[in-house]
């Protein structure tokens, strides 16, 4: 199946630093870059796998935009194409969740990230880049929530944890994810910031404590079925160091891409 890679410019809902809306065209530059190589890990031509791009500009007004992203991934999936988005920060997962509801239903959501991000609202904004899990568990859009890497969650949002049965696992824990929850329909969700600042420095959240590059990638490999879409969020280039960040994401497009395809 074919694979459409989305940029969604956006970092107005996001709390202490903005940047990440600088990061789709960086990691698009980087994947089409000579520096590293076109393929995935199990030998999967990225270039063919991707068939399609869609790199619009958003709309300004918050609303707007929300309703712009579930409209291009609402397009994507009426084709029989799979989205693959580049944030932007973590308030697109929100919107692309909605559509992919639409078309599949409530899907089981791998998340990795520092945070939960289950505040029902964060600085007075319900839909922060703090809040897209708890608004998507709102409307059904998430069957199963199992989330790797957390370590900054407050009491508030493991009360709502718990009330909806989410697995919350901290980066020590990878030997307890309960892939049996995670079999189709699956979307994937990253925030760069679930990876340790040491593999992942240009975020605007790093919490020491990650996972390596290497667990997110066998993580990945074992999950029990092809997504049904998948977005890589938070990458602040304005915090990056030597592009190590950006080739870190590159390198998750790719993976990602291939499972799709």
């Amino acid at each position: 199946m074919s694979v459409t890679l989305l940029g969604f410019p956006w970092d107005a809902s996001s709390s202490h630093a903005r940047g990440a809306a600088l990061a789709p065209a960086i990691i698009r530059t980087m994947l089409a870059s000579d520096a590293s190589s076109p393929y995935s890990l199990s030998g999967v031509d990225v270039r063919e796998a991707i068939t399609s791009n869609d790199f619009t500009e958003l709309p300004s007004a918050p609303k707007e935009c929300r309703k712009a992203i579930s409209a291009r991934i609402g397009a994507v999936l009426s084709v029989g194409a799979k989205p693959l988005s580049i944030g932007g920060d973590h308030s697109v997962t929100y919107p692309i969740l909605g559509a992919v509801r639409d078309k599949h239903g409530p899907v089981n959501v791998l998340h990795i990230d520092a945070h939960p991000d289950l505040y029902d609202e964060f600085e007075g904004d319900k839909y922060s880049h703090a809040c897209p899990f708890a608004r998507a568990l709102e409307d059904n859009c998430i069957g199963n929530l199992v989330q790797v890497g957390i370590r900054s969650a407050s009491p508030e949002q493991r009360k709502l944890a718990a009330k909806h049965n989410v697995a919350m696992l901290g980066a020590d824990e990878m030997d307890q994810i309960p892939y049996d929850r995670l079999k189709g329909p699956v979307y994937i969700s990253i925030d760069l910031d679930g990876l340790d600042p040491a593999f992942a420095p240009g975020v605007s959240h790093p919490e020491p404590g990650g996972l390596s590059t290497r667990e997110v990638l066998t993580l990945l490999s074992r999950l029990p079925t092809k997504p049904v879409g998948a977005d890589i969020v938070e990458y602040n280039p304005e915090r990056d160091t030597n592009l190590t960040t950006a080739l870190v994401a590159a390198r998750l497009v790719k993976e990602i891409a291939a499972m799709m395809a």
